[in-house]
């Protein structure tokens, strides 16, 4: 019996997508943008100390490993040939910090998530450096000095592992965010591996300057940086290396975007002020602000939002942080404020603390569990606020994606609460679409178009609001008012001195608890008992 026929689709891209909870690789048709088959396997945290946040680069490498071949099997099952995946896109956790050597492929310590906080102690130390007249850290590369970020996680690396140090001083260590430990593994690792990032990833290390695109000799001399364990910086879309193992050995990798910057690009947020709000571990709402740098007097982030191409401008954006392990507020006359590890934009305050006020003898557990929606919606419309007054371009409505989209009652509020449409794209993956774009549309790939005429239309569901901007108003100045009761509560403490906040040490499964305080919520809402 003959051997049934491979359907003709293609030409495909792949997406690896390597998040803080887990890796995924998603295969698109090009031409279409529709999603034809994918793979997802959950990673560990590891939390060895208060505050402390880390993963194991190896486990991280096998996971997407294992996804790439599984969606390939997967392929096989549809009767897609996989001869037809042309270019291999990556999309990572940001900021996340990985040290290796070169010699023998091997990371020299675990990964340190973005959500870490044993730099607290670093971050003061280094800010008493900064001139107060002169903070050429923001100016160069649009960023506050914060545990947030890759420098001060590298430099505690520096300081704290001897085996580190120990490889720098031989010349043997690599440094890299994700993106970076992926990249150059998967196009051979000790075999000519390929150690590079692109400008979204090296926007968020404050080592780049994002005016001139390159490592700033000041800012690697400031952090006590060596220059030589950096990776080359490239565009976000180009052909970086080929794969050199697996099912898919000799398709190029040709796209890489920090995660946020790959949902910009996938909600095609190409025009200035297109703003799109993600709703997942985190949450992030990014603002293209084309080619201007814009520097926020708001508290807001400048960052790189992607340079598709070589020889293609840079676009920036103006971007807000906000762990959404946190919303319990109430409806009833009742907020909560989620600052359990301080307050991030705009107000960049390690000493607020989780506050909720306005409760009566009437407050019960459903309004607290409406309010654990509310308050996304609140901080969302703060950041929006903050990005209308820096770029002067009033958005006529928010794009979204992630998984609390699901939730309509969200949907809704936030609609209400902005008193602009959300709109919500059908595609739920659009942060692996806007790394299958940058790799298919690679200069020496070409199977995407990136022009407007070309780009496929995205099925949306749009969410109108549905009440007077007066009372959203009311309702937002007494968020606000809330808000200023929460901060100054804590003194600054170190959790590498381990004494750390409690709630610090459970970053990520604070966020399990969110958001089964959100399905609940939901729940009770609906009139489910």
């Amino acid at each position: 019996m003959a051997a049934p026929k491979k359907a003709v689709v293609g030409p495909l891209v792949g997406a690896v997508v390597q998040g803080t909870n887990s890796s995924r690789f998603l295969v698109f048709n090009s031409k279409t943008a529709e999603l034809l088959c994918r793979h997802q396997v959950e990673l560990t945290q590891e939390f060895p100390k208060e505050g402390w946040v880390e993963q194991d680069p190896k486990e991280i490498l096998q996971s997407v490993y294992e996804c790439i071949e599984k969606t390939c099997e997967k392929l096989g099952e549809l009767n897609i040939n996989i001869s037809n995946i042309k270019a291999i896109g990556v999309s990572n956790q940001r900021e996340t910090t990985v040290i290796w050597d070169k010699v023998t492929g091997e990371p020299l310590y675990n990964a340190v998530v973005w959500l870490d906080l044993r730099t607290q102690s670093t971050v003061e130390n280094l800010s008493k450096k900064i001139p107060g007249n002169n903070n050429f850290v923001k100016s160069k590369t649009g960023l506050p000095l914060s545990t947030y970020f890759s420098a001060v996680k590298l430099r505690w690396i520096l300081d704290n592992v001897r085996k580190v140090q120990k490889a720098v001083e031989e010349g043997r260590a690599l440094f890299g965010t994700v993106d970076s430990w992926l990249i150059w593994s998967l196009t051979g690792g000790v075999n000519g591996g390929v150690h590079c990032t692109d400008v979204t990833n090296a926007s968020r290390t404050m080592l780049f300057n994002i005016h001139s695109l390159e490592w700033d000799k000041e800012l690697c001399d400031f952090f006590e940086i060596p220059k030589d364990i950096l990776p080359k910086v490239w565009s976000s879309s180009e052909i970086y290396g080929l794969m050199k193992a697996g099912a898919l050995e000799g398709v190029p990798i040709s796209g890489c975007l920090g995660d946020q910057s790959a949902a910009l690009v996938g909600q095609m947020c190409f025009q200035e002020g297109q703003a799109k709000n993600t709703y997942g571990t985190g949450c992030f709402l990014l603002c293209n602000t084309g080619r201007k740098c814009v520097f926020s007097e708001h508290g807001l982030l400048t960052t790189v939002a992607y340079k598709l191409g070589r020889d293609k401008p840079v676009c920036y954006a103006l971007e807000e942080i906000e762990k959404l392990a946190k919303e319990v507020g109430t409806s009833y006359g009742c907020y909560f404020i989620p600052a359990f590890s301080g307050l991030y934009a705009p107000y960049w305050d390690p000493s607020a603390r989780g506050l909720i006020c306005g409760l009566t003898q009437f407050t019960n557990k459903r309004h607290i569990a409406f309010a654990a929606l509310e308050a996304v919606c609140f901080q969302t419309r703060e950041i929006l606020d903050a990005m209308n007054r820096d770029c002067g371009i009033p958005l006529s409505h928010l794009q979204v994606d992630g998984g609390l989209t699901n939730n309509k009652v969200l949907m809704q509020l936030q609609a209400d609460i902005l008193h602009i449409p959300v709109i919500k794209s059908c595609m739920s993956e659009t942060t692996a679409l806007g790394a299958a774009m940058a790799a298919g549309a690679a200069e020496g790939v070409g199977v995407w178009s990136l022009e407007p005429e070309d780009l496929s239309t995205i099925t949306i569901e749009r969410f109108e609001p549905r009440i007077q901007a007066t009372e959203s108003n009311t309702r937002y100045s007494t968020w606000k008012k809330a808000v200023m009761k929460s901060m100054g509560w804590a003194t600054t403490q170190s959790p590498e001195n381990g004494d750390a906040n409690i709630f610090s040490s459970l970053p990520l499964g604070f966020f399990v608890v969110s958001s089964m305080i959100m399905l609940i919520g939901a729940r009770y809402i609906s009139g489910v008992p």
